[in-house]
């Protein structure tokens, strides 16, 4: 722990990607092999699952600090976050206690079989074992809320730079459905064989946001252009008879799309396909909104009746396999011609569909098509360099994103509350309303979009013009106007508007309009007739 602590400390002083990574790779170098593995975990995003309520961790710790509880919590919002509050308020230890990261993790995963006060005796023993940054480090790991401040990449490249293997290997070997107790470092990192998980996906290819003229990237002819739909970006696995589908978060989702399981007897295994798992009206042949498909994405089993009401295709994109062949080097012309003579010869009732090209003699073609993609239910149009391989992660060049513009509304901000970790201090977490006759009625929140300096404008507004407190939240008087950006709208009985939003975020600070002339609960109405 001692070590992993060290690095946390190291990479929480800076800014810096070379020393951030710097010190991700000594620390790899040098560590053991379970704590190796646990790092990784950490950082990809497998946490251990939480075994202590906060609740009860906020009581324990106000017990051990010897002050009311009242105090305690009066502290949190201050401090930020969680961890780093119980870390503070702690005496000094009185003992030492050294253990690395991987047996500590074991301590607590078996503390789910233990009674409450075994768990408050080991809890408590712990803390005053520890030293102040060890201690926020066994927090986090108490409650599940794991942040390093360095992304999946970041730590693959540090890994790459310890092991000498390399950065797209290492990439495609820590994807799929791996945990520290299913495998070692070794086999996952050092040896693995290629035939140990035939679900692994490939690191999926992802695009920026077109930022220039469309024109500054040469001859339209030199790219594909494809509407980009509103789904879940996917890559279904048929591999060793079994067929897999993986999120673009590396999340397996293959028991929600049961119907995709009929693509396996029809493609040969050996076969990955990159695509978008649409709803979609198979007779009208028409994608629907993301709003059908939204009740599938948190249940493990879907009953008939959903089935039915929200069916489902993979629009296919890309091909990455054929045969067991890794195609991903070959340039997005050669897989994309594979990849239509493939799906071409399949019976036309299976749910997969080849996304179509956009055809287009000159860029402002092209423009058009993106005009009218809002009324396709589309979001506007990806743009592939015909040329370009299959690369992994976030790059610029070859996969662009040229989105329509967002929807937008003018709301009044009616409550603040503090941000998290080192936005503690300021209020970024706002709920906004429309207006209804001489009411507010709230719609939605949003947290991003301003600027430090408007963020920390606001805070000060806030402080002064809080009208109520409940909890962190403040209900303040109703005199600031901003216009709502969002990517779509639908229906929802939860909110008292009747809708909700899509990522909704501040576009501007709409210091030029009165409360009087913001948008109307009608006005959100016509745009859900509009566009839900």
């Amino acid at each position: 722990m001692k070590e992993f602590a060290a690095l946390f400390t190291r990479i929480d002083q800076t800014t810096k990607t070379s020393v951030k990574t710097a010190a991700m790779a000594e620390y790899f170098a040098t560590a053991p092999d379970d704590d190796r593995l646990w790092t990784i975990a950490l950082l990809s995003g497998r946490r251990p699952r939480r075994t202590i309520t906060t609740t009860k961790l906020r009581e324990w710790a106000a017990e051990r600090a010897g002050i009311p509880l009242w105090l305690f919590e009066a502290c949190y919002p201050v401090v930020g976050d969680l961890s780093e509050t119980i870390a503070l308020v702690l005496p000094d230890p009185a003992t030492r206690i050294d253990k690395p990261l991987s047996q500590w993790i074991a301590e607590l995963r078996a503390l789910d079989q233990a009674d409450e006060d075994a768990r408050k005796a080991f809890i408590l023993s712990a803390w005053d074992g520890l030293e102040p940054v060890e201690r926020f480090v066994f927090n986090k790991l108490l409650t599940g809320g794991w942040r390093m401040g360095v992304s999946q990449k970041l730590m693959t490249r540090a890994l790459a730079r310890a092991t000498g293997i390399a950065e797209a290997e290492l990439t495609h070997r820590l994807m799929g459905d791996w945990t520290p107790e299913t495998t070692t470092f070794h086999a996952l990192v050092e040896a693995p064989d290629p035939g140990a998980d035939l679900s692994k996906p490939y690191p999926f290819y992802l695009a920026y946001q077109l930022e220039e003229a469309p024109e500054t990237l040469g001859p339209v002819t030199d790219w594909l252009a494809e509407r980009k739909w509103d789904g879940i970006r996917g890559q279904l696995i048929l591999r060793g008879g079994a067929h897999h589908l993986w999120s673009r978060g590396e999340d397996l989702i293959t028991d929600r799309f049961p119907e995709l399981a009929q693509l396996s007897d029809f493609l040969p295994g050996g076969t990955v396909i990159d695509g978008e798992v649409l709803a979609y009206d198979a007779g009208a042949e028409t994608p629907l909104s993301f709003a059908r498909l939204q009740p599938r994405i948190g249940r493990k089993a879907v009953p008939k009746k959903l089935l039915t009401e929200a069916p489902v295709i993979l629009m296919a994109y890309d091909l990455l396999e054929w045969g067991g062949a890794d195609m991903r080097d070959r340039p997005l012309a050669d897989r994309r011609a594979v990849l239509e003579r493939a799906i071409a010869a399949l019976p036309p009732t299976l749910p997969i569909r080849l996304s179509a090209a956009v055809p287009a003699q000159t860029w402002d073609d092209l423009a058009g098509a993106r005009a009218v993609s809002r009324d396709l239910g589309a979001e506007g149009l990806m743009l592939k360099r015909l040329a370009a391989p299959y690369l992994a992660g976030r790059r610029k060049g070859d996969w662009w994103k040229w989105k329509i513009d967002p929807l937008t509304i003018d709301a009044v901000m009616i409550y603040a509350q503090a941000g998290s970790g080192r936005r503690a201090t300021l209020y970024t977490d706002f709920t906004f309303a429309v207006r209804d006759g001489d009411d507010l009625v709230p719609f939605t929140k949003a947290y991003s979009g301003l600027t430090d300096a408007e963020f920390r404008e606001i805070t000060a507004w806030v402080r002064k013009n809080t009208l109520q407190r409940f909890g962190p939240v403040r209900q303040v008087t109703p005199e600031h106007v901003f216009e709502i950006a969002f990517e779509g709208i639908q229906e929802s009985p939860r909110h008292k508007s009747g809708v909700a939003l899509r990522f909704p975020r501040m576009a501007r600070w709409r210091r030029d309009k009165p409360v009087a002339e913001a948008n109307t609960l009608e006005d959100l109405k016509e745009m859900l007739r509009l566009y839900g």
